[in-house]
């Protein structure tokens, strides 16, 4: 029998991202019980199986819904039933410190996932993000004007983080899902106009495709993988330039070409302890004035009860 296309482009993107991986070696796959998580749980089980790799599910319970732990004791199931080694299933409080209820929720699940995956000495922690996600995260980055990194969207991996479904359509995981008989969860959060990348998702981008015709996530995916590139080239710069910019001297960071300089002060700025989802591009520039707009200026306040000084030919960010 044929194998069905949608199935086929699952597996070849598990395959592909996971192609240099060793016989006996542990995957970690974050499973919400929606259609993209369990394609991705199912498609990592058919290539492990050929590979010898061992593959463990985990789902995590953010308490935010009622009925959200019958959710994750039926998605546990559901793990072991398409023959996950070994599943976990974990409940984390969403604290929102200064957070909205999406990026809260996004890190307490990362946190535990990384718990998780350092627990069974996994080799990768996947994730079942599409290139529609890839594409809505571009055009929530292009409205907020958040700068070249947040374009670039997100990267297919980094540290133990690996996403290989970033060139998989939304609608392949689903139907790959309805081929082989796995019946998936719609989360409600995924309807609701509230949330804004549900109005991207269910309004802007249908809406884009019929103006301007098919293929736009795709494009906007392609153009993200574009610029990742340059972005991270640029970092790469950035922090050979700060390692040997010690106590962030005036002059040396005068010397340093505008991109490179901003993002010196961005990574100063972090190290200082200034939380990466508040610290925004109005932050640097205003860090970066005190640079090139010096006049007399007392001091930046940052996120984090930080402040940044210019003292006796230095910048200074401290509590």
């Amino acid at each position: 029998m044929t194998l069905h296309p949608a199935v086929a482009a699952v597996r070849l993107g598990v395959r592909r991202a996971l192609g240099g991986l060793e016989p006996g070696r542990t995957v970690v796959v974050a499973c919400s019980g929606g259609a993209d998580s369990l394609a991705l749980l199912a498609a990592t089980v058919f290539e492990g199986r050929k590979a010898g790799w061992r593959v463990v599910g985990a789902t995590v319970d953010h308490g935010l819904q009622a009925g959200s732990a019958d959710q994750a004791a039926r998605v546990v199931e559901q793990m072991a039933a398409l023959g996950a080694d070994e599943t976990f299933s974990a409940t984390v409080r969403v604290e929102a410190n200064g957070l909205g209820p999406e990026a809260a929720a996004r890190r307490g699940r990362y946190a535990v996932l990384e718990e998780i995956a350092e627990r069974v000495e996994a080799s990768a922690l996947l994730f079942g993000h599409t290139r529609d996600d890839q594409a809505e995260t571009v055009l929530l980055g292009l409205t907020r004007g958040s700068g070249g990194r947040s374009l670039a969207g997100m990267r297919r991996r980094y540290d133990l983080v690996v996403r290989p479904l970033l060139d998989v359509a939304r609608a392949d995981t689903v139907t790959a899902c309805q081929v082989e008989g796995i019946s998936y969860w719609d989360d409600p959060h995924n309807s609701d106009p509230a949330y804004t990348r549900v109005r991207v998702r269910r309004t802007v981008l249908p809406m884009l495709e019929e103006q301007l015709g098919p293929g736009v996530a795709e494009t906007l995916a392609r153009t993200a993988d574009q610029l990742r590139d340059d972005m991270d080239l640029l970092d790469d710069v950035a922090e050979s330039a700060y390692a040997g910019l010690a106590g962030l001297p005036v002059d040396g960071l005068l010397d340093q070409a505008a991109p490179i300089r901003r993002r010196v002060l961005r990574l100063a700025a972090l190290a200082a302890g200034a939380p990466a989802a508040e610290l925004f591009h109005e932050h640097v520039l205003a860090m970066d004035a005190l640079l090139t707009d010096w006049r007399g200026q007392k001091w930046v306040d940052l996120p984090g009860h930080l402040r940044c000084r210019r003292v006796d030919g230095h910048l200074s960010i401290s509590r």
